[in-house]
């Protein structure tokens, strides 16, 4: 199962199908969890996107566009823009970058779950949602190397299996679960943690 007591971030990649069950992931984060979250979701790199705005109305914290070289703040959830991948640097600030795409896709959620791993180690949790290929798998494998925690959404819950497939054949998960779990797993984080 998943040690919530030492997740400092965490990160979650989706593509196709992944927009509904971020709708009850994001607003399943208690106001008490003090741990910045950091959100790829591939979208049409063409039009703007006001996902961020989407997410804000339901959320019980900051929801936003990642801004390029922006310090991560404690319960803000961070979205990557439309064709920007999203890192985190070793000083826990954000970046944004046009290389190329990965698996067709920029932002990809292995750079983003990559740089996390190499920022965050065993602070890490991260959650592979529903998509239609395989991104994110590899970037699950470094974060559970690092020592961080893996979530993947069961594929038989996922409107596409593809993602959540490759994941779990990549590593192992600490736990394989359909959205409404993952969402009461996120509510029960936070608890018991008072910092001062």
């Amino acid at each position: 199962m998943i040690d919530t007591g030492r997740v400092e971030a965490i990160v979650i990649g989706g593509s196709a199908g992944a927009f509904s069950a971020l709708q009850l992931l994001v607003p399943a984060l208690p106001p008490a969890l003090a741990v910045p979250v950091l959100v790829v979701i591939h979208l049409p790199p063409d039009r703007p996107s006001a996902i961020a705005e989407v997410f804000q109305q339901d959320a019980l914290r900051r929801v936003k566009e990642a801004d390029d070289k922006e310090p991560l703040v404690a319960g803000t959830v961070y979205f990557a823009p439309p064709a920007y991948h999203l890192l985190i640097e070793t000083d826990r600030t954000l970046s944004l970058s046009a290389d190329d795409p990965v698996h067709h896709s920029r932002p990809s959620i292995d750079v983003l779950f990559e740089s996390a791993a190499d920022a965050f180690g065993g602070g890490l949790l991260a959650v592979v949602l529903s998509g239609a290929n395989e991104d994110g798998a590899r970037g699950l494998k470094a974060v559970v190397d690092a020592g961080g925690q893996a979530i993947v959404q069961d594929p038989g819950d996922a409107e596409h299996p593809l993602m959540p497939a490759a994941a779990l054949r990549a590593t192992a998960a600490n736990a394989v679960l359909p959205v409404g779990g993952i969402a009461a797993m996120f509510a029960t984080l936070g608890q018991g943690h008072h910092h001062a």
